[in-house]
């Protein structure tokens, strides 16, 4: 209910009820705010109209006032006799039989289905042959209507809708193609200034700071909206959210792993006068993103794609370096990532046709320039399919991600000694939330499998041939037991030397130095297929581990006489250790209840852990961070912390669980999904 003070003439407003419950419910925007009517296009919202005396429809005149701006839209209040179809033409407003009372009229208000997304003011107009009054009220909010078939935006299932524009919870995949890890993540769509600050963030865009009257315009279409939206996650061109950083100290901000919601990221920004908040990674870029699109009502999701190209000079070839004993150089400007995270979005591509109506790429990590600023995207992923580049946003950029060519040298002394094309390790695996669980959906199949393919010309036949392979997947505190499988392929007899090397590297980087490397002679027989084992020891490892504990396995086979050499690669990560998190009630707790936390950790290493810190963090669970301490933590010993929990508001929370030791190295991470119920 929104109280008017002022007011003259013969009929005057005392105040407006919107009617906030009822249209929050039938518009599907419940949770969104408290303080604002938040309503979507092309779906007609009922306002209610209370005057102070009685109000004769005959001799006083009603239009509502909605304004961008300084752009504002006369609504003349119709009465009509039956319900009709809002989506036609402009604004309505209308009142219909019953709706009039003495002292009260209740009005149904439309948006055009292309009416732009944006926050309006409203002005109620009552208007007499002698004068006019105006009261002006509070503002609404107009979003995207995923609900709504005319609408670009629309999703016809039900489920779907659930998923990629009402759940605030998610899940992000990291790790490596053979070792998926999964990171919940809180996409706070529904958490106090998240709303606000999504408007805010297109308020401060360069489109609308330099023209806001074309952006405005611009608005009514998702295509520029999630272009915009994009750009402004990074802030390598405006006053976007996120800084980016990939190396180095995080003692002026917070690290990317700590992340764990997109409120608290969106928060900073806000209560820093749209200051860059430091600092993130590609998939925390992905998440804030995905939450701002929902929040504005276009369906996305995050997804993650495991062995995506970087191709800095649009090739669609990536070059690896090696040595003739298996370590991999940094030699190259281009790079794989062991996985990369961005956001698909759902909507039509009037602007390219039906064929590329769906699922769009959007990543707003900042990687290249796209039309002058770090952008990429949207682009259909059905153009991706079909390795269509003309296609705009970005297509080209965006297929070498998933289905560029390695290119992998061996050096010797300088000079290139062989050279292989490997067509299948990029986009080897391509992940998303499923709808409805927190399962992954595949969705390589649906994609990988549908892209052209480019394999090599049919060379020669080689005389020896050799694969790589990771016995399962590695924990820390396990062996890592690797298997070399050589085939002798010729009908003579083969001297060989195999040389295999390990190196830890980060998911984005290329390795650091060897931590564990061994050669050997191998004597074969004509078309032998000979299988060698070694074994990689805890104690072996546990000294190189550091950021993500991925290990780029490489072994090269070298012929004594003919000198031709093979190479194989594997890259894997080694699992890191558990924190054990229990709540007393499992997972589900009561709203302004304290519920009882257990955290502890048991140090699985071989050696001390000297110091180590045990930290447990939860966004509307804990006002503050919690902490507990060893100076040395042995081998088989525990540390633990037990604290309380109370949640203020209802919904999905995530308890974070760290361990660290010296300079700061992680040691392992948890998450504990909690859900918040109304006392």
């Amino acid at each position: 209910m929104f109280f008017i003070s002022t007011g003259c003439g013969s009929c005057t407003l005392k105040c407006l009820n919107f009617e906030v419950h009822k249209n929050h419910k039938d518009h599907e925007t419940q949770g969104l705010s408290k303080k604002l009517l938040v309503v979507r296009r092309g779906k007609p919202f009922k306002l209610t109209l209370i005057f102070e005396n009685v109000w004769n429809p005959d001799s006083v005149s009603l239009v509502l006032e909605v304004c961008l701006e300084g752009l504002p839209q006369r609504v003349p209040v119709l009465s009509c006799d039956q319900l009709s179809d809002p989506l036609s033409g402009p604004w309505s407003a209308k009142i219909y039989p019953g709706d009039i009372l003495s002292r009260s009229v209740t009005i149904y208000m439309c948006s055009p289905v292309t009416a732009p997304v944006a926050q309006y003011d409203l002005t109620v107009l009552t208007e007499t042959r002698q004068n006019r009054s105006s009261y002006k009220v509070k503002p609404f909010v107009l979003l995207f209507n995923p609900w709504l078939k005319a609408d670009p935006v629309y999703m016809q299932l039900d489920v779907d809708k659930e998923e990629y524009i009402k759940n605030d919870h998610g899940v992000v995949y990291m790790g490596t193609n053979l070792n998926v890890i999964t990171r919940p993540w809180s996409f706070g769509q529904y958490e106090a200034g998240v709303l606000e600050a999504c408007l805010k963030l297109l308020q401060v865009s360069p489109h609308h700071l330099s023209n806001k009257y074309k952006d405005y315009r611009r608005r009514r279409d998702p295509v520029y909206v999630s272009r915009v939206l994009c750009a402004m996650v990074n802030c390598n061109d405006d006053l976007g959210i996120i800084k980016g950083k990939w190396q180095g100290s995080w003692k002026d901000g917070v690290r990317p792993t700590d992340w764990s919601g997109s409120a608290e990221i969106l928060h900073s920004w806000v209560s820093s006068n749209c200051s860059p908040v430091s600092y993130g990674q590609c998939w925390v870029f992905a998440s804030v993103l995905c939450t701002v699109m929902r929040v504005l009502g276009i369906p996305s999701r995050v997804v993650t794609i495991y062995n995506a190209a970087h191709d800095t000079d649009a090739t669609l070839e990536i070059e690896e370096f090696y040595t003739s004993k298996g370590e991999k150089l940094n030699m190259s400007n281009d790079s794989i990532w062991n996985f990369h995270v961005w956001v698909e979005c759902w909507m039509r591509r009037p602007d390219l046709g039906a064929e590329f109506d769906g699922w769009q790429v959007v990543d707003p990590t900042p990687q290249e320039r796209s039309n002058g600023m770090f952008v990429c995207g949207p682009c259909p992923v059905a153009a991706i399919q079909q390795k269509r580049f003309d296609v705009q946003y970005d297509a080209a950029f965006i297929y070498a991600s998933v289905d560029a060519e390695v290119i992998r040298v061996i050096v010797h002394d300088r000079l290139q000694v062989e050279r292989m094309v490997d067509t299948e390790s990029v986009g080897k695996l391509i992940y998303t939330k499923k709808v409805g669980s927190d399962n992954p959906e595949n969705l390589t199949q649906k994609t990988s499998s549908m892209f052209i393919r480019r394999y090599m010309v049919c060379q020669e036949t080689v005389p020896h041939t050799v694969s790589l392979k990771i016995d399962g997947m590695v924990s820390v505190g396990e062996s890592i037991h690797v298997s070399v499988t050589i085939t002798n392929h010729s009908s003579s007899p083969r001297i060989l030397m195999e040389h295999v090397n390990a190196q830890m590297k980060e998911y984005n980087k290329g390795p650091k130095q060897c931590f564990w490397k061994t050669s050997r002679k191998v004597h074969m027989q004509p078309h032998q297929v000979l299988t060698l084992q070694d074994q990689i020891s805890p104690s072996e490892y546990e000294s190189a581990l550091a950021g993500d504990n991925t290990v780029n396995l490489a072994v090269v086979i070298k012929d004594v006489w003919t000198e031709e050499r093979v190479l194989a690669t594997q890259e894997f990560n080694i699992s890191s250790p558990q924190i054990i998190i229990e709540i007393e009630g499992e997972n589900r707790i009561q709203m302004n209840r304290k519920h009882k936390a257990h955290v502890s950790f048991i140090n699985i290493f071989t050696k001390a852990l000297s110091p180590v810190l045990l930290t447990v963090t939860g966004s509307g669970l804990l006002e503050e961070k919690q902490e507990a301490s060893m100076l040395h933590l042995m081998p088989g010993k525990k540390i633990k912390k037990n604290l309380y929990i109370m949640a203020s508001s209802p919904g999905t929370k995530l308890l974070v669980a760290t361990v660290l030791h010296s300079h700061y190295y992680i040691v392992a991470k948890s998450f504990y999904k909690v859900s918040v119920i109304p006392a």
